[in-house]
């Protein structure tokens, strides 16, 4: 596995890169020696924040940990991204998809599919769509009271989502092809 790690408003010693190569050290069976993985440490006043991300063909794993200590925060991402791979796995099994090729999932334990809730599409909804500019969509969404919102980019003539983010500010999801 390839590592890159960064540091925002940090700077990441030795001693903590070698923490997360020890801790990830457990995925060199599920993952070849290309797979990248993205490590970025962050400090935020009381909190220390690791964010993971590990492209593999199609899928991304993300996985992200706040907490006052960054050993805890490295154990915790291990921990969502051992979870993530356990349902994808299942998943993977279930479709028999050819993505399944990619990983190395023999080692990963089988989850029961009892002990599993499979979310499924319980509601479809359907609407008119009209073109609109990005300060448009961002005001109807807060005007909805909602996360997110789907609209056709006027500029663009493209299906854009805008979301709230976790601080507050806005995100906007654009395709490209």
């Amino acid at each position: 596995m390839k590592f890159t790690i960064y540091g925002k408003n940090m700077h990441v010693s030795e001693g903590l890169k070698e923490t997360l190569k020890k801790k990830f050290s457990k995925f060199d069976r599920y993952f070849g020696q290309e797979t990248e993985i993205y490590a970025t440490f962050s400090k935020e006043k009381n909190f220390q924040m690791l964010e993971v991300t590990i492209p593999v063909g199609k899928t991304i794993l993300r996985a992200e940990e706040k907490s006052e200590d960054m050993v805890s925060s490295i154990e915790n991402v291990v921990n969502k991204l051992e979870g993530q791979l356990r349902k994808h796995k299942t998943k993977l099994l279930r479709r028999n998809l050819e993505e399944a090729s990619k990983f190395n999932l023999e080692d990963i334990e089988d989850i029961d599919e009892s002990d599993e809730l499979q979310p499924k599409v319980v509601r479809t909804k359907k609407f008119a769509i009209k073109p609109m500019n990005v300060d448009e969509a961002t005001l109807q969404m807060e005007l909805l009271g909602h996360d997110f919102f789907v609209f056709l980019n006027g500029d663009t003539d493209d299906v854009n989502v805008v979301y709230m983010r976790k601080d507050g500010n806005y995100g906007l999801i654009e395709p490209t092809f």
